[in-house]
């Protein structure tokens, strides 16, 4: 299916139903799956017309949702490098929506509690800011954690925050049958973490290490080490042609790290096609990469300017009335959902004959 929208620049579900189905609306199934490839193709907007039918509840609203039928709002920290200044935003977002507060372990802040019509508002004030969307509701690239590096610690051989940054930006937005983390350490004492991740780079003397399709999760996998000594413009490329071919390849909701596993002919084939090149596809690989990054718009912030996707953000169609049902309790001063044995704490309001 991939192969068809891409060779056939098919760029909506009608058409590639019309061209290649039975006639049927589409399911469950197969309607995000077929989202997610017409992202990772194209990537166009998520929230336009044609497109927003084909996404789950969580890229429908661009938000996690939360047991208690509430969001959470992860704007991005590239790298884990965040001003005093963007500090003080989050912080207080926080406070005038009365979020729940929480540093990850992929080095962003989440805020949860968010209802449903204060979307819109709290990601107006943080982009506003300067913040983008952190992409935590998407099969798509999600963090890329790292060490001070060469900058601060004295341990440090190269500068892992500034190639974290540039990683960040690159594929930030970037869709893919499942979310990819990256790492970048800058130094063997691998403070990032990077062998755990589905990219991982570590810092050598003589530039950058590369590792591929590790990941942590119910299965974790080692990271396996894929080229060594390279310099950054060589790293880049061959994390360009990785990562278009495992979208390329891959089944739906697969892992890096499950389609290596699966891949005929192992890390030695996965070598050939990406270092040496002997399929003949880097540069279309390549091509296919650029064309995603240069297409890439913060996805709040086009729905900001667009009052018919705004209007998706509504508890209610005709008001911005919270939803009644939704209750917290406070805890290390800050609110939670109220649990089913709590229920007993909520208020009963008696309605005037």
């Amino acid at each position: 299916m991939y192969a068809l929208v891409r060779v056939e620049g098919i760029l909506t579900f009608e058409e590639l139903l019309a061209k290649h189905g039975r006639g049927h609306i589409g399911c469950d199934v197969c309607k995000p799956a077929v989202g997610s490839i017409l992202a990772s193709c194209w990537n166009q907007p998520i929230m336009d017309a044609s497109l927003v039918p084909l996404q789950d509840t969580n890229d429908t609203f661009m938000a996690n949702m939360q047991k208690n039928g509430t969001y959470s709002v992860v704007p991005r920290i590239p790298g884990g490098e965040i001003t005093a200044d963007k500090l003080i935003v989050i912080g207080e977002v926080a406070k005038k929506y009365d979020l729940y507060t929480k540093i990850t372990g992929g080095q962003r802040i989440d805020l949860f509690g968010a209802q449903l019509h204060e979307l819109p508002d709290i990601w107006a004030e943080l982009i506003a800011a300067g913040f983008e969307t952190g992409h935590a509701y998407g099969k798509s690239t999600r963090t890329v954690k790292s060490c001070v590096g060469s900058t601060w610690c004295r341990y440090g051989v190269q500068d892992s925050v500034k190639m974290a940054l540039l990683i960040e930006d690159r594929y930030k937005g970037l869709r893919s049958p499942h979310k990819l983390k990256f790492a970048v350490s800058g130094c063997t004492r691998e403070c990032a973490e990077a062998q755990s991740k589905d990219v991982g780079v570590i810092a050598t003397e003589k530039g950058w290490n590369l590792y591929i399709a590790g990941n942590g999760g119910m299965r974790p996998r080692h990271a396996e080490l894929f080229a060594t000594d390279l310099d950054d413009a060589t790293l880049i490329q061959y994390i360009d042609r990785f990562l278009m071919f495992y979208i390329r390849t891959a089944d739906k909701l697969q892992r890096t790290s499950v389609w290596r596993e699966s891949l005929e002919g192992g890390l030695d084939f996965l070598k050939d096609v990406i270092l040496h090149d002997s399929l003949g596809l880097g540069a279309e690989l390549e091509a296919q990469m650029q064309l995603v990054v240069d297409r890439y718009e913060c996805e709040w912030a086009n729905a900001l300017k667009d009052p018919e996707k705004l209007k998706r953000f509504r508890t209610f169609v005709n008001d911005k009335r919270p939803d009644p049902d939704i209750h917290f309790v406070q805890e290390r001063g800050q609110r939670r959902p109220i649990m089913a044995a709590e229920l007993n704490l909520i208020p009963v309001i008696e309605e005037i004959a």
